[in-house]
């Protein structure tokens, strides 16, 4: 016993530092928890990310596969379409050219016949007609005679004339016109019939009033 009457304290008794306290140890779990399930939900995501990417790059050459095959569709469909325009101009070429060397032929004994050139030059306009017509474009012709019709016609001259019944009729026909599915493509050129206008009265006068000098 001390002089003071309190029992020593020995230094073997362990004094110092007492052990860990349970809620050290628990907040340490709690954290290595938390990391874990971070890093699991981080890597969670870029895998899903990863998974997202491809399948935008596999939409991406979908669709670029289908455009490709679209465009060559529509390239097919669109040779398929000029297939008859190329044919009439074939033929066209190959009766101008029969012609051209007809005519121009050293030996070529008679003048050339206007009646045998109007007849092909008609030829020709009918093939295209008929290679437009199966792309689907008619051509329709328009009678000297029938009324203007300003939805149709395009009127490249005017004709005076006398008779009041042929006012604004169709006199003459320089080119047909083409249609499509009942829309006009093309007016037909015509010319137009306008009745001359009477001289005014007083002019008319005028004109047969004879100079009285005395």
């Amino acid at each position: 016993m001390s002089r003071d009457g309190e029992t020593p304290v020995s230094e073997a008794s362990g004094a110092g530092p007492g052990p860990a306290r349970a809620g050290d140890a628990g907040e340490g779990d709690e954290s290595a928890v938390l990391h874990a399930e971070v890093r699991d939900a981080l890597a969670g995501l870029t895998a899903r990310l990863d998974r997202e990417r491809e399948r935008a790059e596999h939409r991406e050459a979908v669709i670029d596969r289908l455009h490709e095959e679209n465009q060559r569709l529509r390239r097919g469909e669109l040779q398929a379409m000029l297939e008859p325009v190329r044919a009439a101009l074939y033929r066209l070429h190959d009766q101008a050219r029969r012609e051209a060397d007809r005519l121009g032929a050293p030996d070529l004994a008679e003048a050339p016949d206007p009646r045998r050139t109007a007849v092909l030059l008609a030829a020709m306009a009918d093939d295209v007609a008929d290679a437009l017509a199966r792309l689907g474009v008619e051509r329709f012709t328009v009678e000297p005679g029938a009324p203007y019709d300003a939805s149709r016609h395009r009127p490249v001259a005017v004709t005076p004339i006398d008779d009041p019944v042929a006012d604004g009729t169709v006199t003459a026909v320089q080119s047909d016109g083409f249609e499509q599915s009942g829309k006009v493509l093309r007016k037909a050129a015509v010319s137009v019939g306008r009745l001359a206008e009477p001289a005014p009265a007083g002019e008319a006068a005028h004109n047969g009033q004879t100079t009285n000098s005395g």
